[in-house]
């Protein structure tokens, strides 16, 4: 997302700096809730692993990834630190499994959904960030600021969670999948799959 307001810096470095932060925000919230939501059904389901590994927690330290951190700041796309989960421990199944896996993505999407209710009562008026509009980010009242601070949020909640749905790994989108695919066509499956980082680079 950043890429496209390079030009900002030189023109409106302040103007530049309040959207930094505002993103930096976003994607933290975005990233924390898709990988604590991942944990939290795990758990829920049985496997303890990344509750032992100290996984099942709200602080976004535990669950940023470098090099996904960076593209998602960059370019408006990444991903978190992958929440460690044995299916072996995982109650029913391979649905157990496409459950843990989808649990982030929805968290996402649901996330998404409660702050827009502000906008949709019509308690808030919905910001536009478009290229006129980034300059002047956060520079009006409380409530043009919240209503800057919401849209950001729920832009990089919606990101996140339509782009781990894509069904390639190693998006959770590929595990969700993985739980309806039928036992005999399981190995075709993951042999697709270990293309899916090609695919996915392609793609984007």
């Amino acid at each position: 997302m950043l890429l496209g307001s390079f030009d900002l810096l030189a023109d409106d470095p302040s103007g530049f700096f309040r959207l930094t932060v505002l993103i930096v925000f976003a994607l933290v919230t975005a990233v924390t809730i898709h990988e604590f939501s991942h944990a939290l059904v795990a758990n829920s389901l049985g496997d303890n692993t990344a509750r032992r590994l100290g996984r099942l927690s709200l602080n976004p330290m535990r669950h940023l990834d470098p090099g996904g951190t960076i593209m998602m700041f960059l370019a408006g796309f990444g991903w978190g630190k992958p929440v460690p989960v044995d299916p072996r421990q995982l109650s029913h199944g391979q649905a157990g499994t496409a459950l843990v896996a989808v649990a982030g993505p929805l968290s996402n999407l649901v996330f998404a959904f409660l702050l827009a209710i502000p906008f949709k009562t019509g308690v808030l008026v919905p910001a536009s960030l478009s290229l006129d509009r980034v300059a002047h980010v956060m520079t009006g009242g409380l409530s043009e600021g919240i209503a800057d601070v919401l849209v950001v949020v729920i832009f990089f909640n919606l990101l996140l969670g339509v782009f781990n749905l894509l069904p390639l790994a190693p998006l959770d989108g590929s595990r969700v999948l993985a739980g309806f695919v039928p036992s005999e066509q399981s190995a075709a499956y993951a042999k697709f799959q270990r293309n899916g980082p090609g695919i996915l680079v392609a793609i984007i």
